[in-house]
């Protein structure tokens, strides 16, 4: 008889696996028009790990946005080209000086902003031309973007989250409970048949070949995926 491991498990879309959002204060994103706010609140949220601002705008709108370091409450925002470049105002590529630090950077304009959304994280401005601007990402890996991509000034705050440790497992077990990740990660050996193609058994010893090609289902595309050579080199 067949199982659904964890990963078919989770598209049946039920409350076991779903991420408690209705705790979220919302998403983040660029506002869509051009506008100029002001900063009225400094908030937490569960689903995201750097702070987060509330931004009033001149039009009666609101925005949610990360919150640069260094940022505080009654700070003006600009949002547009030709703003100030001063952290917390939103530009297009174009219009940001090479060696500039950003986040929040747009893949196509105006989707609000994908990458480089993490707490203390950063890219930068490297080189620009009239139909490219290069930039570095926190992996160190450049990547080419369209001029009217925008992105936000700055670097995001909370960047010493990771500098304390969890001491305990339950610490630990009510971070991921925040936003319904599985805790504890354990290897596939030590798992139930239910929860991974490697599961059950009394002992460490892989009951199937840990090679999956690359037209497996997903559930099984666990171990090796379609590698181009096994064992070891002479």
């Amino acid at each position: 008889m067949g199982k659904r491991i964890i990963s078919q498990r989770r598209g049946r879309g039920t409350n076991t696996y779903r991420s408690p959002s209705h705790r979220f204060k919302g998403a983040i994103r660029h506002p869509s028009k051009d506008s100029i706010g002001t900063i009225t609140e400094i908030l937490h949220c569960a689903g995201h790990s750097a702070p987060l601002m509330r931004v009033s705008f001149v039009t009666g709108d609101t925005a949610l946005v990360a919150a640069p370091y260094g940022t505080k409450v009654g700070d003006s925002v600009t949002i547009g080209s030709g703003s100030e470049v001063t952290r917390g105002n939103v530009l297009p590529l174009k219009d940001i000086p090479e060696g500039t630090l950003i986040h929040n950077i747009e893949l196509r304009p105006g989707d609000g902003g994908k990458l480089v959304r993490s707490s203390g994280t950063f890219a930068k401005v490297v080189a620009k031309t009239d139909k490219v601007v290069r930039v570095v990402l926190p992996s160190k890996k450049e990547k080419k973007f369209i001029p009217n991509c925008r992105a936000a000034i700055g670097v995001i705050a909370g960047s010493g989250r990771t500098d304390k440790p969890f001491m305990k497992a339950g610490t630990r077990m009510f971070k991921m409970r925040a936003r319904n990740k599985l805790y504890p990660k354990v290897c596939g050996i030590s798992m139930n048949a239910v929860d991974h193609p490697f599961g059950s058994g009394c002992s460490h010893i892989k009951g199937r070949p840990t090679l999956a090609p690359r037209s497996a289902p997903p559930g099984r595309k666990v171990g090796k995926i379609a590698p181009r050579r096994t064992g070891r080199k002479k």
